[in-house]
């Protein structure tokens, strides 16, 4: 939902259509917070459901109960925040939308050691910390696109009526897109599942590495597309082009410089994480061969943002559902009857090359093909 209030409120600007902008931006705030309130509550009452056919049980299902009872109740307020610091991006201000960010960050810095080590509250203490700075990342966030920028207006039904089916003919692709990935991630970790807690734990250092080492590529995606956007609003699909290859030569640089940076560290993040041995060799299959990967899977994020400031937000659909629902489960079969456990590591790095490769081929060739008048959203 996000991605299509970027996309609409990023073309208005491009249009010079300020006004127009704040309309899609206050429809899109409304909507997404209602739709979020919803899906958490639904998760909420089948919390635990879910997590057992996720392969959780015993301690670990009660604990992860336990945690998304408390901390469910909140994603109105990340979905709130995430989208103002969208917006931000959307029109420019890339210094506050960080802002969003890295003050939750920086929070979550002080509160997890305090509340988690130093009370010793635990998992309470870790879902208590979530709370609170998704309550502070909101109340940045609608600030800054409030005071700073005029960006929301009082919401009528009127503008809500006008602005609501554009705005979900991109943003219920865009759900559909985004929900591929925790679908994959699930696929993985049930197959990862099967091979014991050590397998597990190597697989979890892995995600949150990936998190933490990958996080300028994750945050690409967000950042692109409003430039694409606002280019595109404005009839230049030289810019388009010009950044939709520079995205790339970022994704390639950036990818190689973490993975040797990973490679040389690989020893002490596995001592870190107290792994075993096959723990440890799961991680290095990733920081030795498999992150290299990341160059195409930045490119499929990339195809997604372009796919979906272009008008064609269902191409991205169809990218990343050909990653995570025909090719991940497969290839995590096939590879894991080969090689063990990490078989789901060369199946996750094997998908995101393919996927990866068709997406970023599709969207230069659709950029090449973009007539060199403005375009209407």
């Amino acid at each position: 939902m996000m991605i299509g209030g970027v996309a609409m409120v990023s073309r208005s600007i491009g249009m010079g259509e300020g006004d127009r902008a704040r309309r899609i931006a206050t429809t899109a705030m409304v909507l997404t917070v209602g739709v979020q309130l919803v899906v958490s509550a639904v998760i909420w009452a089948f919390r635990r459901q879910i997590l057992a056919a996720s392969g959780a049980e015993g301690e670990v299902l009660d604990l992860g109960a336990h945690f998304l009872a408390i901390t469910l109740p909140s994603m109105s307020l990340i979905a709130a925040a995430i989208l103002a610091s969208a917006l931000l991006r959307a029109i420019g201000d890339a210094w506050r939308s960080m802002a969003v960010t890295l003050s939750a960050g920086a929070v979550a810095m002080v509160l997890d050691p305090f509340l988690i080590v130093w009370m010793g509250w635990g998992i309470t203490g870790a879902a208590i910390s979530i709370v609170i700075v998704r309550v502070i990342m909101t109340v940045i966030g609608l600030w800054f696109i409030t005071q700073s920028h005029d960006l929301l207006a009082r919401p009528s039904w009127r503008n809500m009526r006008n602005v609501a089916r554009p705005y979900f003919a991109i943003a219920l692709p865009a759900i559909a897109t985004q929900m591929s990935t925790p679908f994959g991630n699930w696929v993985l970790t049930r197959e990862i599942s099967h091979h014991g807690e050590s397998a597990i734990a190597g697989w979890s250092v892995i995600m949150r590495l990936s998190i933490l080492a990958f996080g300028g590529i994750f945050a690409l995606s967000g950042a692109i597309g409003g430039i694409i956007g606002q280019n595109y609003g404005a009839g230049r699909p030289d810019r388009v082009a010009e950044a939709f290859v520079a995205a790339l030569k970022f994704c390639t640089v950036y990818t190689l410089v973490t993975w040797v940076l990973m490679a040389t560290l690989s020893g002490q993040i596995a001592t870190s994480f107290h792994l075993s041995a096959e723990g440890e060799a799961i991680v290095r299959s990733f920081t030795h061969y498999a992150a290299g990967a990341f160059i195409l899977t930045g490119a499929l994020f990339v195809a997604n943002a372009t796919f979906n400031n272009l008008s064609r937000p269902l191409w991205s659909t169809a990218a990343n559902w050909m990653r995570d629902g025909i090719l991940m489960f497969p290839l995590a079969l096939l590879l894991t009857g080969w090689t063990g456990a990490v078989g789901v590591v060369w199946a996750n790095a094997l998908a995101n090359i393919l996927a990866g490769s068709v997406a970023a081929w599709l969207a230069w060739r659709y950029i090449q093909g973009l007539e060199a008048q403005p375009r209407q959203p």
